[in-house]
């Protein structure tokens, strides 16, 4: 799977242009869990390698990147993104878009972006059912999305559904989407964000797990064990041939 060196400048540098012209793109925000996700399903895989942008969001994505390519490479957090994306958006007056989350989460993510960016222009947002849409209803709300002029919509449906959301979407959402998975349910102040100490050791997996057991205890023994010996495996096989 494809993951980009990049920072957050160098991410907004990418997007803005895209805006002016009204371009369909999109940008996947990498974790551990998408990672494996692609490798475990081709046509996921193909979905994440299409998109125009594909930042590090996970810490273990980071010192990949810092192993494999480059040693300066720092996050870009799809929380943190989301913050300095919606800043140049009120600094240039570029409309947003916010597609996804409870209509409870999406109503408190509103408000906090217009508290902490009052300038910020939203255009459109939209709580999705939790069921599959019907094809009126997927046309009418690429209609609504269109017709509201927003040029960069934030897409919160949580990982794999968004990435596939925003690839099935390309050429006809005139916007660029970014697929931010957890940063509305922060955003809105639903979910808890690990200290700042535990996501620069790579230990933010541990925080979420302790906070939601239930709902994360399969996907985090599945994955990073996995994750772990796989990369250890590529980074041995490209040694040998150094």
């Amino acid at each position: 799977m494809r993951v980009d060196a990049t920072s957050y400048e160098d991410a907004c540098r990418a997007i803005f242009p895209w805006t002016t012209t009204a371009e369909s793109r999109y940008v996947c925000i990498s974790t551990v869990h998408m990672t494996m996700e692609a490798y475990d399903d081709p046509g996921y895989r193909r979905v994440v390698n299409g998109a125009d942008l594909v930042t590090p969001d996970g810490m273990p994505m980071v010192w990949a990147l810092r192993l494999l390519v480059r040693r300066e490479q720092t996050r870009v957090y799809g929380p943190d993104l989301t913050l300095h994306v919606l800043a140049e958006a009120a600094r240039l007056g570029v409309p947003v878009g916010f597609y996804g989350g409870r209509p409870e989460v999406l109503k408190k993510v509103l408000a906090e972006a217009h508290r902490r960016f009052p300038e910020v222009q939203v255009a459109y947002a939209e709580s999705p059912p939790f069921r599959p849409l019907t094809d009126d209803e997927k046309a009418a709300t690429v209609e609504a999305i269109n017709a509201s002029g927003a040029r960069i919509l934030f897409v919160g449906l949580g990982c794999p559904k968004q990435e596939r959301w925003m690839a099935e979407h390309k050429g006809q959402v005139r916007a660029v989407m970014l697929g931010v998975g957890a940063a509305f349910d922060f955003m809105a102040g639903t979910t808890r964000q690990a200290p700042r100490w535990m996501m620069g050791a790579g230990l933010e997996w541990l925080f979420r797990l302790v906070t939601e057991p239930r709902r994360l205890w399969k996907r985090y023994l599945k994955h990073n064990p996995r994750f772990v010996a796989l990369f250890l495996s590529q980074l041995l096989h490209l040694k040998r041939f150094e």
